[in-house]
């Protein structure tokens, strides 16, 4: 990418969903191989990999392989065949978290910096950067002053500026990226290897240091969903280069709408902007109206992007309510009539919260305007119930079709030559193809018919990726061509067109590391720095760090440790935080799911929740220590 080139990077639960993710105005899309990744449940092929990368070259986006867990010993050996099987599948880049890949014998591809390796300083940044990575994305918690220290910050020094990346959408961990151990400790299930548990998402009580009730049953460590469609002139202005979409796990309707939202705003901006362009060809035109309220989310936040904000928290439920619709009016055994605003269908998903504010859910059968008849009517439901959609079936209808066109802008001249005639296409990128006829020239019997019917053969490119914006005859009188000549020859230029293309993608180039060796940033590393093979741990030793922990996941953290670092505050929601109110102290709180408890600690200093426990007795996997 070049520092003018903007980048909508979007998730791929496998290929199909990534080859949609394209067609909807991806630039990039980010996709899970058969091992390694940080969404274990979203693994895929080499093959569907390679079919991934071969439809998104052809408009010159880029695919990414996750490769982000943490390794033991054992398994760094398959991760290294498996970088190769990538690289020769035709994948753009490695997305990266165990710093022990950078000791092995990789191919020649581009890394990028996971959210797991926990960026939120200059110095980490630039390290990264000095070691090889070429993309780094940001941690979620940055604020826009942040950005820019960090963007400005790295463009001193020679060897170029590693990309900017940051999430703009969906689901946001609550814990620092990379720095979460609850799932581990409580489950076995390590988040660092893919495997988290989602305890955020569980109902917590909140008690105070003398054990009084805070909040009752409320989902505390659960955020509302990423959202920065209001931001994004902000954040390229403060640096970001690539803005990536969360949900690998997300439905295809999810990838769809979200990429297309983001695709149409990234375009306002860039039609308005000469010194930006966009990082891959072609352009986009949808069959419906982007709606991201439509989709799973728990409602938005833009989080810390511009500074501390009070609600941005989903405590009530971690699931998809929707938008609100209006309130039950009237009830029958078999229907109800609601205040809808909104005009509602058969098959409209609805949800409510019951009375013991949990969120439950119904279908409607069929809608007579604001009298529905549900699949079901529950005892809860009530006159006075606020309702909400959270599955609107015409939107979803219209997604499940075909969707989405990308074309990308070709000029067209046709001209004369001494054989008969030639055809130049030339694409919105200035790469060009020729293709020639030989055929005899006769002049035609209806000049104006012949000119007008030859522009329509020309610019019958419908069933290819390219669209004409432009078509110029070069000719010195009309001329007379059967349809299927014309054919022949807009064919024959299209197939060296796309030759054309094919040979002009280049795959960008591995980042090649400073020498001496970058130091690192800190000379000790604790069980956060993740160390859990040997590789990692020979190449913090080459870049200066001199004690070393083992990762969490090794066991060998047996007392209580923070489990959690995170800028969401409880203090700050529930208005107790010192810096807020005067004459409160930050004394340590209390979460409470059923048996389990967890102490929070508070660092006002930075601004910080730590949450305290240790390993449940039973949980421990059998990761062994890496050897010293």
């Amino acid at each position: 990418m070049t520092p003018s080139s903007l980048e909508l990077l979007a998730p791929a639960k496998n290929a199909d969903f990534g080859i949609e993710a394209i067609k909807h105005g991806a630039d990039a899309v980010y996709i899970g191989g058969p091992a390694f990744g940080a969404r274990a449940g979203a693994g895929n092929s080499v093959a569907d990999i390679e079919r991934l990368a071969a439809h998104a070259h052809r408009y010159h986006a880029r695919v990414f392989v996750t490769l982000n867990t943490i390794l033991r010993d054992d398994e760094l050996e398959e991760a290294r065949r498996l970088a190769w099987q990538i690289y020769d599948a035709g994948a753009d880049a490695l997305i990266v978290q165990d710093m022990g890949l950078l000791q092995l014998n990789l191919p020649s591809i581009q890394l990028h910096a996971s959210t797991q390796t926990d960026i939120r300083t200059l110095d980490k940044a630039r390290f990264l950067q000095d070691v090889g990575f070429s993309q780094i994305v940001l941690a979620r918690e940055l604020s826009l002053k942040e950005i820019a220290k960090i963007s400005d910050g790295l463009k001193v020094g020679a060897g170029g500026t590693a990309t900017l990346e940051f999430f703009v959408h969906g689901a946001l961990c609550v814990a620092y990226s990379g720095q979460c151990y609850l799932s581990h400790a409580h489950t076995g299930r390590s988040a660092n290897r893919g495997e988290c548990s989602q305890a955020c998402r569980l109902p917590y009580t909140l008690q105070d240091e003398a054990g009084r009730v805070v909040a009752h049953d409320k989902h505390l460590l659960s955020m509302k969903d990423h959202d920065q469609s209001a931001n994004l002139q902000a954040l390229i202005k403060a640096g970001i280069r690539s803005f990536k979409i969360e949900g690998r796990l997300k439905d295809l309707s999810y990838v769809k709408n979200i990429t297309a939202h983001y695709r149409t705003l990234l375009d306002e901006f860039l039609d308005e902007s000469p010194d930006y362009r966009r990082a891959s060809s072609g352009h986009c035109t949808f069959t419906f109206t982007p709606r991201p309220e439509k989709t799973f989310n728990r409602g938005a936040t833009d989080y810390f992007v511009n500074q501390r904000q009070a609600d941005i928290g989903a405590f009530d439920t971690p699931k998809f309510s929707g938008e609100r619709i209006g309130a039950v009016t009237r009830l029958a055994p078999d229907w109800f009539e609601v205040d809808a605003t909104v005009p509602l269908h058969n098959g409209d998903g609805l949800s409510y919260f019951d009375s013991h504010r949990e969120l439950v859910g119904l279908r409607i059968n069929r809608a007579e305007g604001q009298r529905l008849f549900p699949n079901e009517i529950l005892d809860d439901l009530a006159v006075g119930t606020t309702l909400y959609r959270n599955r609107d079936q015409e939107f979803e209808r219209a997604l499940e079709k075909k969707s989405a066109t990308r074309r990308i802008r070709v000029g067209m001249q046709f001209g004369e030559t001494p054989e008969g005639f030639a055809l130049q296409i030339t694409d919105e990128d200035g790469i060009t193809a020729d293709a020639t006829l030989a055929h005899a020239r006769e002049p035609a019997q209806n000049a104006d018919r012949a000119m007008v019917a030859l522009g329509e053969a020309l610019g019958k490119l419908g069933g290819t990726d390219f669209t004409a914006t432009g078509i110029m005859q070069k000719l010195s009188q009309p001329w007379f061509l059967p349809a299927a000549s014309i054919n022949a020859l807009r064919r024959d230029a299209v197939a060296a067109l796309v030759a054309a293309r094919a040979a002009a993608y280049q795959r960008p180039l591995r980042r090649a590391p400073v020498e001496p060796p970058a130091p690192y940033p800190e000379n000790e590393l604790s069980y956060l720095g993740n160390v859990l093979n040997s590789a990692a741990r020979a190449f913090y030793q080459e870049h200066g760090v001199t004690l070393i922990a083992d990762a969490y996941e090794t066991n060998t953290e047996p007392g209580e440790v923070s489990l959690m670092i995170t800028k969401h505050c409880l203090r700050y929601s529930f208005n107790l935080c010192p810096k807020e109110v005067k004459g409160l102290r930050a004394d340590a709180m209390m979460l409470v799911n059923g048996k389990e408890k967890l102490t929070l600690r508070f660092d006002c200093k930075k601004c910080e929740m730590h949450v305290i426990g240790k390993l449940k007795k039973g949980r421990q996997i059998s990761i062994l220590p890496v050897a010293h």
